[in-house]
């Protein structure tokens, strides 16, 4: 039996970071707990101050198959590159051909930076273009494959 888990990303805008991701996986925003019309009433049921409401973010898999995604407000800023990172893998893998393969890859990293992202590198491959990284809003990586 396996744990369900969620991945939590730091961030100082977690509305702006979460929208970024949102695009990058075809995610959604998670409904607010049940029995709440929205996540305001939920928020002022615990007492979170009003002023804190933007401090979080969630997003879920719209078919509820994938792991869901938490945006958490801190103060310190992003210093160092990843140890962990997503791949995402849009081009139908390394048996596709080069030609199709860099341009799935090149529409999803054109997607990303007009969502405020920034390419950090590309990596060759022996047949053409194997990976780009890509940096978020605030300069977390992945890498569109």
């Amino acid at each position: 039996m396996s744990t369900v888990w969620t991945l939590t990303i730091d961030c100082a805008g977690a509305r702006t970071v979460a929208a970024f991701w949102m695009l990058a996986l075809g995610y959604v925003e998670r409904p607010p707990p049940s029995g709440r019309e929205s996540w305001a009433e939920w928020l002022a049921e615990q007492g979170v101050p009003e002023a804190e409401w933007g401090d979080s973010a969630y997003l879920v898999d719209p078919e509820g198959r994938l792991p869901s995604l938490s945006f958490l407000k801190v103060p310190e800023p992003k210093t160092v590159k990843n140890r962990v990172h997503l791949d995402l893998q849009v081009s139908g893998g390394r048996d596709a051909p080069a030609a199709e393969r860099e341009r799935l890859i090149r529409a999803k990293v054109a997607e990303l930076v007009a969502a405020g992202g920034s390419v950090a590198w590309e990596s060759p491959g022996p047949a053409g273009l194997d990976h780009v990284t890509v940096r978020d809003p605030e300069g977390n990586e992945l890498c569109v494959v």
